[in-house]
């Protein structure tokens, strides 16, 4: 069973490294992560990065059943073994969210056939685009996993 993640700041990015392959590139995530963000560099970077080990390999499923006991959060970035092998050390963004929560019944058909993303890579740049329009509803989940895929290698880039 993955710990519990503590003390993380509800207006932190939450990015879990689950790949020790390459020390390298988690420093360059976590130097272009940790960078002001927004036109100009307007905004502090705000991130919560969980380093250890006892998250090494584990898969998006475990980290969700661990992640999900934080109310406060709505997405969580994965650093995985594709960040490390992907050029713009792209991260697995995956939504907190149940496929069956807040289902209106009579949608209930349309998502059986079409069920929504919940999953999507992003460059570390565009992490915090991603976590304050999902923290203040300003755009879905499916907002950003369209834009991703429209994209030519699949990636969302900052806005």
């Amino acid at each position: 069973m993955l710990p519990e993640i503590a003390g993380r700041d509800e207006f932190a990015a939450l990015i879990i490294r689950t790949d020790y392959n390459d020390e390298a590139t988690w420093q360059a995530v976590v130097a272009e992560a940790t960078q002001p963000w927004g036109n100009n560099g307007e905004f502090e970077a705000h991130v919560h990065l969980v380093d250890d080990s006892v998250w090494a390999g584990a898969p998006p499923d475990a980290v969700l059943t661990a992640v999900r006991r934080d109310e406060d959060l709505s997405v969580v970035f994965i650093a995985d073994r594709a960040t490390t092998q992907s050029a713009h050390r792209a991260l697995l963004a995956l939504t907190t969210s149940t496929e069956d929560e807040d289902l209106d019944p009579m949608y209930y058909q349309e998502l059986i056939d079409s069920p929504p993303p919940r999953e999507f890579r992003t460059t570390p740049a565009a992490v915090h685009d991603v976590h304050a329009n999902l923290s203040i509803a300003n755009l879905d989940f499916e907002d950003f996993a369209e834009a991703a895929l429209a994209d030519p290698e699949g990636i969302l880039r900052p806005f």
